[in-house]
């Protein structure tokens, strides 16, 4: 992405630009997953995650069992990506037929994100991918050989972690902690990498607009440089999230939002562009349900009244192209 210009396309509308000030947020819940490990008090853990998914949407774990190294061998296969000469991201470029791979043309709500995107899916799910027009075969950089095994160990822990959460969540519905299993038994994960350069105008621009998300759980990893935004329900204010070391924030989408039908739970979120240091978030993890899920035996209804609509959104999601 470098050597791009502040053109308009990048511009936000005069209400949505960044604001010069941004207060700080405070009470975001910061869980400790720590209980886990031994079992006890997994009850009270469970309904600390159901208030937190219901009254914010989103979340900060801590004790989450993530390795360090596996966090730090993908964040480094990540930069080491993202410095590659412009030709070499040419070669693992996306297109409208192959949807996976490189791009830095990525549109929210019709203005352009000031960021360069490496999109991946490390495990398949035939049901997912299943399309006569679209190939989704990942584009592995041939220059770095490391890329792709620290891509997958982190994928494997980013879906470890997300089913435990999601049955944290089932246990504060007073569900069977797997009762959300049979949702994902062919899902994949998509995982994003996002790259934001040095911006010349970062009053004018936003790394990625205003949007919430449409999956189940979203991952993220963000370094100390911070820059995440998040829009406060009790009053609509968008206060920024402090980075917490060797933490993840967890974005409750709108698949497991569907429990109420209420479509302005979901939490919305912006990410801001910085003036001079260049700024990596590390990879986030999605977990996506299958096109054709095998759903349990009793209905879900009472909980989740729109999930197959819900459930071709999260598609949509994964196939979606840029505009």
């Amino acid at each position: 992405m470098g050597g791009l210009s502040m053109d308009q396309a990048f511009v936000q509308a005069p209400e949505h630009r960044p604001k010069p000030t941004l207060t700080e947020a405070t009470g975001i819940p910061v869980i400790d997953l720590s209980p886990l490990a031994a079992s006890d008090g997994v009850d009270a853990l469970a309904a600390v995650v159901g208030a937190a998914s219901r009254d914010w949407g989103f979340f900060v774990v801590v004790g989450h069992g993530v390795p360090l190294e596996t966090v730090a061998r993908a964040a480094e296969a990540q930069r080491a990506l993202f410095s590659l000469p412009a030709e070499r991201k040419e070669a693992v470029r996306r297109s409208e037929a192959e949807p996976l791979g490189y791009y830095e043309s990525e549109h929210t709500k019709n203005v352009r994100d000031w960021k360069e995107v490496f999109d991946l899916v490390p495990r398949k799910a035939p049901a997912v991918m299943a399309d006569g027009e679209l190939v989704f075969e990942n584009k592995w950089p041939e220059d770095l050989p490391e890329f792709r095994e620290a891509m997958e160990e982190y994928d494997d822990a980013m879906e470890e972690l997300a089913f435990k959460l999601l049955e944290l969540i089932a246990r504060s519905l007073n569900l069977r902690p797997d009762r959300l299993h049979g949702f994902f038994k062919d899902q994949t994960t998509f995982l994003r990498l996002n790259h934001y350069p040095p911006c010349p105008s970062p009053d004018l621009a936003l790394g990625v607009g205003r949007h919430k998300d449409a999956g189940a759980l979203t991952i993220l990893y963000q370094d100390d440089t911070g820059g995440l935004d998040v829009r406060r329900r009790s009053d609509g204010e968008w206060v920024r999230v402090k980075p917490v070391p060797n933490s993840f924030i967890i974005n409750v989408g709108d698949l497991i939002q569907a429990e109420s039908t209420d479509q302005d739970k979901g939490s919305s979120l912006q990410r801001m562009p910085e003036a001079e240091e260049q700024t990596v978030t590390n990879p986030s993890g999605e977990v996506v349900a299958s096109e054709d899920p095998v759903v349990p035996e009793e209905p879900l209804a009472e909980y989740f009244p729109l999930l197959p609509h819900l459930l071709q959104l999260v598609v949509l999601r994964v196939h979606a192209l840029p505009s």
